[in-house]
């Protein structure tokens, strides 16, 4: 079972850090959840939809009729 530390353990074998996410066995994982040293970690990734941002609209500069530019 896939578990998220809350507490940093250190063993004979390993140590962890808080907030690392190692693979436990079932039955010790649950022992450390109900402790309140570890909580679950889910196992599939939920996708999240995205709206995409509206495109940019910008108002054109549109040259006089007559052809008379204000720069002249």
């Amino acid at each position: 079972m896939k578990i998220k530390l809350l507490v940093s353990l250190a063993g004979a074998h390993n140590a962890f850090n808080a907030g690392a996410e190692p693979d436990w066995d079932d039955e010790d994982a649950i022992r450390l959840i109900d402790a309140g040293f570890a909580l679950p970690v889910s196992e599939t990734k939920i996708e999240r939809a995205v709206a995409t941002p509206a495109a940019e609209r910008r108002k054109r500069d549109v040259a006089s009729s007559d052809g008379n530019d204000a720069s002249n």
